[in-house]
């Protein structure tokens, strides 16, 4: 590993032992650090399971409190990533299983949440459009193939991660991927939309 990286990589295990240090002598701070760092991802990831605003960001809250009170169940401070996805995850099933109603008004759009582009306007809205298109697919994917695809594609999961983080075999994380896959191409082609999704 290159020195720069090995710098980096202590440096960032060093920030995270500090926020978890904060998080256990219950420092205000040290949530307020953590929900600046892994809240967008969180809520982004929450959204895309629930297809609700309201209910995505209640589940990020109730995350953030969870965390806040259970630190001290985080063995490594490594895995905070992973251990706050897992709690953002059980939050959205829960919601996901007590919600028998649908939204009146369901959003259709996905609200952006990464950073802008530098390219042209034209190039920049068609980007946006896709991005739009893809996200409303992806809404309309089974939760069981959603959430699986969600962590995989979106929070950077490899399949053995995925497979700990919910509990179940390897082999059914692969199994939903490639059949989650499927129907969001089925959702494109449907649409109009050929783009190839990456194996």
């Amino acid at each position: 590993m290159e020195p720069a990286r090995i710098y980096i990589c202590r440096r960032r295990g060093a920030e995270l032992d500090d926020v978890v240090e904060r998080l256990k002598r219950k420092d205000g701070a040290g949530l307020r650090i953590l929900m600046n760092q892994y809240g967008d991802r969180l809520l982004r990831t929450a959204y895309l399971l629930l297809r609700d605003r309201q209910a995505a960001e209640e589940a990020v809250q109730d995350t953030f409190v969870q965390a806040f009170y259970k630190i001290e169940q985080l063995d490594d401070p490594a895995k905070l990533k992973a251990w706050l996805i897992r709690i953002a995850v059980n939050h959205c099933r829960m919601k996901q299983r007590t919600r028998s109603w649908r939204s009146i008004l369901p959003s259709l759009h996905v609200e952006r949440m990464g950073e802008e582009s530098a390219s042209g306007a034209e190039e920049h809205f068609f980007e946006q459009w896709d991005k739009e298109r893809l996200s409303e697919a992806m809404l309309r994917v089974e939760y069981k193939y959603r959430e699986i695809m969600i962590l995989y594609y979106y929070n950077d999961l490899n399949v053995s991660e995925i497979a700990e983080q919910l509990s179940m075999k390897e082999n059914t994380v692969k199994s939903r991927l490639m059949r989650g896959r499927e129907r969001l191409k089925m959702i494109l082609r449907g649409r109009g939309i050929e783009d190839d999704l990456r194996a």
